[in-house]
């Protein structure tokens, strides 16, 4: 494993947040405030990082830290763009 016990902390970190949001959109289905721009940002920085461990650190399990977090992110946004149009609508910014 070419991977440090830090870079595996830092992603399970990120593993256990994204959840917290996730939950709070399903609950509440509010979205008003999260940022499509940021999560899109941090989906792309996942992507580079499943490159990187699949070109320079072949067999390295911890690409699958990096799909997973990715995966959550890209659910937070699908939950964005479902939820989005309606809280507008019900906040009078969207005709």
């Amino acid at each position: 494993m070419n991977s440090s016990i830090w870079e595996i902390l830092m992603l399970l970190s990120f593993a256990a947040s994204w959840p917290v949001s996730i939950v709070k959109a399903l609950r509440t289905k509010i979205v008003i405030g999260k940022s499509p721009i940021f999560m899109s940002i941090i989906i792309f920085g996942y992507v580079m990082g499943i490159i990187h461990k699949v070109v320079n650190c072949p067999g390295d399990a911890v690409v699958w830290l990096y799909v997973f977090n990715m995966l959550i992110v890209s659910f937070d946004l699908f939950l964005y763009c479902i939820f989005i149009g309606k809280n507008k609508r019900e906040m009078g910014l969207k005709k």
